[in-house]
């Protein structure tokens, strides 16, 4: 108050500056002020009064045993004066001469004498958002009016993470002055920890332990641990699942979460005269699953264990692990498709094709996968190639490898020509068809994603599909899920790199030309050498790597070789696109591609030596390159999320119309950055003789990405590729696909709380909106990334971020009022701009927030 003049009861008095006074002590404690200025007395004899009335209370009411002599009281006042005295020549002590007389007067809050009140009784269970109070007393016993400026500290957290609270001082009502309100979202299940600090001191009971449960079980959370595609059994023998119940936020539920009987396990068997029909032969029961180990074991030891491609389980009973066991006994071979639903809702990975062998059927795979190399060719009938249907009967046969899947004929009947070649990896599916009509036969689709699907009717199918399946599973570590792939991908490198050593080797980096130094530092090393560990020297600077500078270099050379906005760099974004692709008019040469290669490559191993090593690629690639890296065939789809811009203007266009009138042709044609038309391409041979129809648009545009995402950038995609696989090979890179492989190399989109209150900005903000920004942080604070990533998505149209973070947006991340009560949020994408209203609570504001982001990240809200 001293900087506004306000020195005694007069200034009060005579005090109307609202507008300096709210800068002075915060919006919070007006209302305060104003209730407590009302109440003095209306003239300046009341005032003196008053005053005199005050002092006397000091000394003959509240603490009259400390004035209990004249003595006493004379050297207080006296110590009181002197201090005061001091004070005025050393304007720091001030703070200390006001603890004094505070501590004179009782008025000062004690740590003890506080009272926490929780609102809620232990334990409730997460999604929902919680609040406690605290009030403030003085020495004496009287409420101790509470704002921001005192020395009060409250912090909850769950495990070692602070979890985001929202603090409310005080009130309107004067009865309320001593008040504390604070509420947070409880997203986690398991113990937190709140801890009240008031003047340094814990309150009483401070640090408090809070329980919070797993919410309910639900289906699109819910999944089958170690699962796969496709579960092969034996006939008459049991076969196990484990299913984890999951709720809301990916807590694990607990047994009394859920309701056993409300999973059901239904079988649809694939037969031609019989059609889908229900399975009858197939008892299914559900457990409460006491295992303390879900690891697969997969062996060819016996014949058993190979085809329970789940694996067995450690049990260890007496465990409440909220998991599900689900054991199924097919008492007939056959193929079915199984989907597991929890209350007549799919569960997240509930649907996969069951095979199910005769033990005849179950000896023969045993054999394949027990040796390497083919031992075995099983005779089918070709039915089709791509979109071409054979209308003569072609005999072929096929074999599977631990590597392949290979599809021969015989010209007449000796010289062996092989028809195809799919690679044994999860980007090969094969898919039961219903049999053909006429031959009488099961029927698979072989499909890879790279060459033309091929259609074959086979009598022993279900047995060349157990054993790929097999294989597969062995290739990838036993499951399909990312986390146990990238566990096996570690692994599998680590192997293939153990002999070499890991001794230091030092790169002089020059920073100005980061791109070319790191070319002259690493073109002589040999495939060894890449795989030891690298210790940077900056040219001109003398620190010394012990970590910091290796990743330093990292992250500044990739953010070089990937960056989007260089017209001639080696990698460039199409249209608004945030993505990267190789850069057709790059003036770096091949063999800075393969550089660049050998760097992401390098950072895979080195993650897979463990998290003290781990370095992501500071990258977002193209979809369309991920997948030529790990050997699949761009399509048209693509250019949905590479060049969406494209996919908007053309594209969509020929797919949603007719096509007859536009003159389309087999051709594309290029111009440069002036309009002006450089040539024109043919997409096939003599594409411009072929007119495109509304029955081959779909081969076009396929064409069309042939040649815009792969052909135009051959060169620059196989010396990438080139250097990649010189230190991971690429059957290891196959057993992702393209989405996964972006997680594997550049890791999850994290988005930085921090980062964005640093890279934003507030738009038209008044003093009343300061409240709901406040709140807004705390939300986001307390959201989960999937939510962030909505949130991101809802208010500017995409979930990924620029390689650089928020600070890359352009424009930057918009926060402004909006000018309604109590209605959604809504957004402007195109100026990445969220809308907020106002609430009169933050329980309302959360709720609306998270309502939007949920139900308009996809539309709702958007303009």
């Amino acid at each position: 108050f001293n900087s506004l003049g306000v020195n005694s009861i007069e200034d009060a008095y005579w005090f109307e500056d609202i507008g300096r006074l709210q800068d002075a002590i915060g919006e919070k404690i007006v209302p305060m002020w104003t209730i407590a200025r009302q109440t003095l007395p209306s003239g300046l004899a009341g005032l003196e009064s008053l005053k005199n009335s005050l002092w006397n209370r000091i000394i003959g009411l509240d603490h009259q045993s400390i004035w209990n002599t004249w003595g006493t009281m004379l050297l207080v006042t006296l110590s009181v004066a002197g201090f005061g005295a001091v004070a005025s020549y050393f304007p720091q002590v001030l703070d200390a001469k006001q603890a004094i007389l505070q501590y004179v007067s009782g008025k000062f809050s004690l740590a003890n004498n506080c009272q926490v009140e929780f609102d809620w009784s232990d334990p409730v269970p997460v999604g929902q958002t919680v609040s406690f109070s605290i009030r403030f007393f003085q020495r004496g016993g009287r409420p101790y009016p509470i704002c921001e400026a005192d020395n009060v500290l409250i912090e909850v957290k769950k495990d070692a993470q602070k979890v985001a609270v929202v603090t409310e001082f005080g009130g309107q009502d004067p009865n309320e002055a001593n008040l504390v309100v604070v509420k947070f979202s409880v997203r986690k299940s398991g113990q937190y920890s709140i801890h009240i600090l008031c003047e340094n001191a814990h309150v009483k009971g401070s640090p408090f332990q809070k329980t919070f449960l797993p919410g309910g079980i639900d289906p699109n959370k819910t999944l089958f641990l170690k699962q796969t595609s496709t579960v092969v059994c034996v006939t008459g023998q049991p076969h196990k699942l484990i299913i984890e119940p999951r709720d809301t936020y990916g807590n694990t539920c607990r047994n009394q979460d859920f309701a056993l009987d409300l999973f059901k396990f239904a079988a649809e068997q694939i037969d031609e005269t019989l059609g889908n029909q229900s399975c009858h032969n197939c008892s299914v029961q559900f457990t409460y699953d006491s295992s303390g180990n879900a690891s697969p074991t997969v062996s060819s030891n016996n014949s058993n264990s190979i085809l329970n491609v789940i694996g067995h389980l450690n049990q260890c009973s007496g465990v409440d692990s909220g998991r599900v066991s689900l054991q199924t006994r097919f008492s007939d071979p056959g193929v079915f498709h199984g989907t597991l639903t929890y209350d007549d809702k799919p569960v997240q990975n509930g649907k996969f094709d069951i095979i199910v062998l005769n033990s005849t059927e179950a000896a023969a795979v045993q054999k394949n996968v027990a040796v390497k190399s083919a031992n075995a060719y099983y005779e089918g009938k070709l039915l089709s190639v791509g979109n071409d249907v054979q209308n003569k009967i072609r005999k072929v046969y096929m074999s599977v490898t631990s590597k392949q899947l290979v599809i021969k004929e015989y010209f007449l009947k000796v010289l062996p020509i092989r028809v195809a070649t799919f690679r044994l990896s999860p980007n090969t599916k094969l898919q039961f068809l219903m049999a053909s009509n006429q031959h009488g036969l099961p029927t698979i689709l072989i499909d890879d994603g790279s060459q033309p699907a091929i259609k074959v009717a086979m009598k022993d199918a279900k047995i060349v599909v157990a054993t790929f399946t097999h294989f597969l599973l062995r290739n990838i570590g036993g499951s399909e899920t990312f986390n146990d792939k990238q566990e096996h991908f570690f692994k599998e490198l680590r192997d293939i790199h153990r002999k070499h050593p890991r001794d230091k080797l030092t790169l002089k980096i020059t920073r100005e030309n980061i791109i070319e130094s790191t070319w002259k530092s690493t073109k002589g090393l040999s495939n060894t050498d890449w795989c030891r560990n690298f210790e940077i020297s900056f040219v001109g600077e003398q620190g010394i790597d012990w970590g910091g500078l290796r990743r330093e270099w990292f992250e500044q050379v990739c953010s070089r070789l990937f960056e989007s906005g260089n017209p001639v760099g080696m990698f460039i974004s199409f249209g608004e696109s945030r993505l990267v692709h190789p850069n057709p008019n790059s003036r770096w040469k091949p063999k800075h591609y393969e550089m660049a290669g050998r760097i992401v490559g390098k950072c895979l191993y080195e993650s897979s030596l463990g998290s003290a090593y781990r370095q992501m690629v500071k990258a977002r690639f193209t979809r369309s390159f991920l997948a030529q890296l790990i050997g699949l065939r761009v399509h048209y789809k693509y250019f949905e999320q590479d060049d969406p811009e494209l996919y908007i203007r053309k594209v969509k266009f020929i797919l949603e119309n007719d096509v007859e009138e536009m003159d389309l042709s087999f051709t594309e044609e290029e111009y440069d950055p002036s309009g002006k038309l450089l040539k024109t391409v043919e997409l096939i041979t003599d594409g411009s003789k072929v007119i495109v129809t509304n029955e081959n648009k779909r081969e076009y545009l396929n064409a069309l990405a042939q040649y815009r995402l792969a052909i135009k950038v051959k060169m620059e995609i196989e010396a990438f590729q080139k250097g990649l696989n010189e230190i991971v090979p690429d059957e290891l890179m196959s057993i992702f696909d393209e989405n996964e492989l972006e997680l594997l190399m550049c890791g999850t989109s994290e988005y930085s709380v921090t980062e964005l209150r640093e890279h934003h900005v507030v738009c038209g903000a008044t003093g009343d909106f300061r409240k709901i920004l406040d709140w807004f942080w705390t939300a986001v604070a307390n959201m989960s990334e999937e939510e962030k990533a909505r949130l991101l998505q809802f208010t500017t149209g995409c979930s990924q971020l620029p390689p650089g973070g928020f600070r890359e947006l352009s424009p930057l991340f918009q926060i402004t009022p909006a000018p309604t009560y109590g209605n959604l949020p809504t957004a402007h994408t195109c100026f990445n701009q969220l809308c907020l209203p106002d609430y009169d609570s933050y329980e309302s504001f959360e709720k609306a927030l998270r309502i939007a982001i949920n139900e308009g990240s996809e539309g709702f809200g958007l303009i």
